[in-house]
């Protein structure tokens, strides 16, 4: 699972939270969407693409941050759920880029196969010894969702081949863009309006994307168009899943569709559609006949980015529990200083000032974004 799903990353915003209106990236997820109108903002921030782990009822606190109750245990949860919140998605990136890049594995459509099966099989093993409560799927239910689902696989395949091509600093930069067409979405969809200092801030990811890759050393052509695409599928998919939650809750047993459900439904409708593009595009001979296949370390890195998905997915719904939207956001930007370094530093990209400074103003962009959100 790529960290696509989420980062589809990690963009919301308190404002939404309250006035009730998704907009993910990512990863989204929908169980208080359903449960409380009031905090579908939250679940912006946790499907980047994908994933939710954790379905419940619990509270989450609107306001403030977060008003907890006092004690040591209450006190180390904001840090501990919040530091493995941060380390498994620069994992999970950092994991993809060694799969797709340093093995020189070409075949992104049989990567997310393995990475969605992975997701697939955890949920229902969770499901069946009754660890999280999934929705009994239907067929109306999977007929809504497959539009859903058809621009998630698109969305997940161009991360990966994105991510193959260009250095994690510059996808982390180009992906602001995706913020952008959502908010031109929502707005001609949904007529919902960004205040001021927001479409400042888009209009400062616009300069960085665009000086990031005139300043680009590794520039490709291939990369940068694969990472255009992703970023339109995104946006398309946050939109698109806006618009079928609430016929995708009616057309449930309970009324409603928590988030272990969702992941479940993704995963699970995405493994046929899988097959078929793996099929079509040969990929399969291509695997067959790859020697990276028969090397155990490749092995442990695409496992161990199939479970981080999922980790992902657990760790923001307990750090969103453990703080709230203000902090979430703003960790989940802050979150992408230390990836585009370690991306930066681990895999030898060449650098030019103007190109690294394009990368810091693009952070700084990003962050900028998200406190103009909360205003």
């Amino acid at each position: 699972m790529s960290n696509f799903k989420l980062d589809v990353v990690i963009h919301g915003d308190s404002e939404e939270a309250a006035a009730s209106s998704p907009n993910r990236k990512v990863t989204v997820s929908e169980t208080r969407n359903i449960q409380n109108p009031g905090y579908r903002g939250l679940t912006d921030r946790l499907f980047r693409g994908s994933r939710a782990a954790v379905g419940g009822n619990f509270k989450l606190p609107l306001e403030g941050d977060e008003k907890r109750e006092h004690g040591p245990a209450v006190k180390s949860g904001p840090l501990i759920s919040g530091t493995a919140y941060c380390i498994s998605s620069c994992s999970m990136t950092l994991l993809n880029k060694v799969v797709l890049s340093t093995y020189n594995f070409n075949a992104g459509i049989s990567l997310m196969f393995y990475q969605n099966l992975i997701s697939t099989l955890v949920v229902a093993v969770f499901g069946f010894f009754g660890a999280v409560s999934v929705e009994k799927l239907n067929w109306k239910l999977i007929k809504l969702w497959i539009p859903v689902n058809l621009i998630f696989i698109g969305m997940l395949v161009s991360g990966m081949y994105s991510l193959k091509y260009i250095n994690i600093a510059m996808v982390t930069i180009l992906k602001n863009m995706t913020n952008i067409l959502t908010a031109v979405g929502e707005l001609y969809m949904f007529r919902k309006r960004q205040n001021q200092k927001v479409w400042t801030a888009m209009f400062l990811m616009i300069i960085s994307a665009v000086s990031g890759s005139i300043t680009d050393l590794s520039f490709d052509t291939k990369g940068y168009a694969w990472q255009i695409v992703n970023c339109i599928l995104t946006a398309s998919y946050s939109l698109t899943l806006r618009r079928v939650m609430d016929k995708a809750k009616q057309a449930t047993v309970s009324g409603s569709l928590n988030e272990v459900s969702m992941v479940l439904l993704n995963n699970l409708l995405s493994l046929p559609f899988a097959i078929f593009l793996i099929l079509i595009f040969d990929e399969w001979r291509y695997v067959m006949n790859a020697g990276v296949i028969e090397l155990p370390m490749f092995w442990v890195a695409a496992t161990a980015s199939g479970f981080l998905g999922l980790a992902i997915s657990f760790t923001s719904m307990w750090f969103l529990q453990q703080t709230g939207p203000t902090t979430y956001s703003l960790v989940g930007s802050l979150n992408k200083i230390p990836i585009s370094l370690a991306g930066l530093v681990l895999f030898n990209v060449p650098l030019s000032v103007p190109n690294m400074f394009s990368i810091l103003f693009g952070l700084f962009a990003g962050i900028f974004f998200a406190r103009a959100k909360m205003s």
